[in-house]
């Protein structure tokens, strides 16, 4: 599940945290590392169990109107919501089970919460369109679940506010770790019963490598990285630059140089992406640039044996010289 895309987030935000910390120790920085990785599958493995957790509260209301319709002599509620198939096969999953023992995770504590987007649910056209369909199989019912993830779980601010206060890791992590929580619906199948198998917590030990390598050549290397940022862009003042721009730029950098079979315009576009929504509003740009000729530099100095691909990338200008106060006025 843990891919390089979140890896590259999570060692931007211990790269900063890291040089934020007076006690600069790298091997404690490399645990904190795969320990934020880590939690970021426990949230995977959380969202998962909040079907269950919805479930179990419809089969909670189900036998209050069962109840009500037995003492009033009315038609028999439909059990079709609360006995939902695949939430059923989510709730039983061994591997969910058993990780959410271990770790002594639980919905039981956010009963209000539980109540709350359960109304939110039985409130919905997909809900009602659902319970009033011809169509009862299977696939309905984890089509069904696929749109209320992604209709009233993957948008909610107030699971996001939550998670905030539940993890200092989590709420950073939700957008990424959503898509995986789809992917995994997606990918439930009725005839594999509770031996359905959710992903790995790494798809390979080569990922993990990845995180590991990436981290230590970011902080081992760093000197000769910011002397290459500054060999481009000769006189610049730094310290106008936001603090994550030379970080992220310094990490990109590191996956250049470490890393010879990604390509120079994968990282340079996953490092731009990064920028803009950690950084400031123009960082995106401005990185583009500076790593775009950052790579030309290396490899025409012989540092960097990969080959520049042609790639369409903003128009910035890197300056040579930092301009005076009066001409940056104009």
């Amino acid at each position: 599940m843990i891919n390089r895309e979140l890896i590259r987030v999570k060692v931007v935000q211990l790269t900063y945290a890291y040089y934020q910390n007076g006690n600069k120790n790298i091997d404690t920085a490399e645990k904190e590392l795969f320990f934020s990785l880590s939690k970021s599958y426990d949230l995977y493995i959380y969202l998962l169990a909040l079907i269950a957790a919805i479930s179990k509260e419809a089969r909670r209301h189900l036998e209050v109107a069962q109840a009500k319709a037995r003492r009033d002599g009315t038609d028999a509620p439909s059990t079709r919501f609360a006995y939902n198939r695949f939430a059923l096969q989510v709730e039983e999953n061994a591997e969910l089970n058993s990780f959410m023992e271990n770790q002594k995770m639980s919905w039981d504590s956010k009963p209000e919460f539980i109540k709350r987007l359960y109304n939110q649910i039985i409130e919905s056209k997909i809900y009602k369109d659902y319970m009033e369909s011809e169509e009862d199989s299977y696939a309905a019912d984890r089509e069904l679940w696929r749109k209320i993830y992604r209709t009233l779980i993957q948008e909610n601010e107030q699971l996001d506010s939550m998670f905030e206060d539940m993890s200092l890791y989590w709420n950073d992590d939700k957008e990424i770790v959503d898509t995986f929580v789809l992917k995994t619906i997606k990918r439930f199948e009725e005839q594999n019963k509770d031996k359905q198998e959710l992903l790995p917590e790494y798809d390979s030990e080569e990922d993990k490598d990845f995180a590991r390598r990436l981290f230590r050549a970011t902080i081992l290397n760093a000197d000769d990285y910011q002397h290459y940022m500054s060999e481009v862009s000769q006189n610049w003042d730094f310290n106008r630059l936001a603090y994550m721009d030379v970080v992220i730029m310094q990490i990109a950098i590191a996956e250049m140089m470490t890393f010879p079979s990604i390509p120079i315009s994968v990282t340079i576009n996953e490092y731009v992406d990064i920028a803009k929504l950690y950084s400031t509003p123009r960082s995106g740009g401005y990185i583009n640039g500076m790593l775009d000729t950052i790579a030309h530099h290396l490899i025409d100095a012989g540092k960097l044996m990969k080959h520049m691909e042609d790639r369409h990338k903003e128009k910035v200008q890197v300056p040579a010289e930092k301009k005076s106060t009066s001409e940056q006025s104009k």
